[in-house]
């Protein structure tokens, strides 16, 4: 492809050589002969500063922010900025051939992308899925590596969506994405809004520089629908010239309304009540559940899909993996895994166990290391608060010393007279946990959720909960 047709649409402030080009990248690992190189200024590295070795190594050029004074450089504003566009124009601009969903919040969008893309193929659709647990084109699997995949990524699924057929694509899109510009340029049909609480201030610094991240994808979409119950879920939309739809849980004056909840173990029902009335049966428990059901089928009947149909479709919906997680166990209690790590993620999660235990609530977590060192005590003060019995580990320590999280996390447990149990190991503090629990309880697994390893200090090994639990009963 000439370097003309990778750079349409952008603005470029110097004269170049129109030259063909193989690949595009901005990693400078990954640079072979015949490559595009675009220099991106990070938080540890800039790429300014390897162009010429870059050229070196045979790219044919190198974009970039500031005369670097070589021969095949090419200029621009702000090359994190564009190097989405220039991704989406190397894969030949597929997203314009999909129907983009996306969905921004602290909590809830894994599950709420789940389940969308559950009712759209139940309704006859074929629909790709960009998220945390794993990226999806129809039923083929690909890894996934971060919630919003890296603009490259992103345009090669979306390439592989387009050519396999499907029609939409659901993705959750985090803040950070939003922040670093990797769906710049990228059209959303619809944008969904789950909440908005506490998470990602090691990033972001503020809370005001996080939502105004979530923000962004409002400002690029047709379709806003935004949950009305959280305090920033019109806020969010304030302004923008997108069409504006709400939802919420008793709430009447919103556009989709949850009435009348009924929770079981099996689930949750509820009336929908938008220009019609129909009865909503979602076969994830917990009162989360609620509120992503209703989100997801608020977008199938905003898109346009028949409100019976929906309903019906949205009742063969299932769980997703690390996400209020039943691990099979041969006791009488019970063992959840659930990704839960910030605290209104431990509030919902134990919360919602709480309405359906007939015993005790044992409530198993850490919290991350090298990330916002302020949630700690908050997570510590939740779980004593609402669990029986609380057993604080380790999570993924990363660079810091596990004891010192422990230790934030216990500040937060001091005011409550909840018994709490400390076990560094994670694997033992499970065993323990195994070992210790009575009948009828409800065992969480909190933080890690479909994760299936641990990032310690001196690198990352292999930890996957489930296989740590059918190991304990084989012993």
């Amino acid at each position: 492809m000439k370097l003309s047709e990778i750079l349409k649409g952008i603005v470029v402030l110097n004269e170049y050589e129109d030259k063909e080009v193989k690949n595009v990248t901005s990693d400078s690992r990954l640079v072979e002969e015949g490559f595009l190189f675009i220099c991106i200024k990070g938080a540890s590295f800039d790429g300014h500063n390897v162009a010429a070795n870059m050229l070196g190594k045979g790219a044919v050029a190198v974009v970039c922010e500031r005369d670097l004074g070589l021969d095949n450089q090419i200029i621009v504003e702000n090359s994190r900025a564009v190097y989405s566009p220039i991704c989406a124009n190397f894969f030949g601009n597929p997203s314009n051939s999909l129907k983009l969903i996306g969905l921004t919040g602290t909590n809830g969008k894994t599950t709420t992308t789940f389940i969308i893309k559950q009712i759209l193929e139940n309704l006859g659709k074929k629909v790709g899925l960009i998220g945390t647990v794993q990226n999806m084109v129809g039923d083929e699997i690909y890894p996934a590596h971060y919630t919003t995949p890296d603009p490259y990524e992103l345009q090669s699924l979306f390439r592989k969506m387009a050519d396999a057929g499907c029609e939409y694509c659901v993705m959750e899109v985090s803040s950070q994405a939003l922040a670093q510009g990797r769906v710049a340029g990228i059209h959303f049909t619809l944008a969904a809004f789950t909440n908005l609480t506490q998470d990602h201030l090691d990033y972001h610094k503020t809370f005001e520089n996080y939502f105004e991240a979530k923000r962004l994808l409002f400002k690029n979409c047709d379709i806003a629908l935004t949950n009305i119950d959280d305090k920033n879920g019109l806020k969010i939309v304030d302004g923008l010239d997108c069409r504006v739809k709400t939802y919420s849980v008793d709430n009447v004056n919103s556009d989709f309304t949850a009435k009348n909840v009924c929770f079981s173990p099996d689930g949750v029902k509820y009336e929908l009540i938008t220009d019609r009335i129909g009865r909503v049966q979602c076969p994830i428990p917990g009162r989360f559940s609620v509120y992503n059901s209703l989100c997801a089928v608020s977008v199938a009947i905003t898109l346009g899909f028949d409100f019976e149909e929906t309903l019906r479709a949205v009742a063969k919906s299932n769980g997703v993996k690390g996400r209020i997680e039943v691990v099979p166990t041969p006791t009488d209690y019970t063992v959840i895994i659930d990704y839960a790590h910030s605290p209104d993620g431990l509030e919902n999660i134990i919360l919602s166990l709480r309405e359906i235990a007939k015993g005790r609530v044992v409530t198993l977590f850490g919290c991350g290391g090298d990330r916002d060192k302020t949630k700690r005590p908050k997570m510590g003060e939740i779980a004593a608060r609402l669990s029986d019995f609380c057993i604080v580990t380790s999570d993924n320590p990363r660079s810091e010393k596990p004891s010192d999280i422990i230790n934030d996390i216990l500040e937060g447990m001091k005011t409550t007279k909840t018994p709490v149990k400390v076990i560094e190991n994670r694997k033992e503090a499970i065993n323990w946990a195994l070992d210790n629990a009575r009948e009828n309880d409800i065992l969480l697994l909190a933080g890690k959720g479909h994760e299936t390893y641990q990032i310690l200090n001196d690198g990352t090994i292999h930890f996957d909960e489930r296989e740590v639990v059918a190991k304990h009963f084989e012993n």
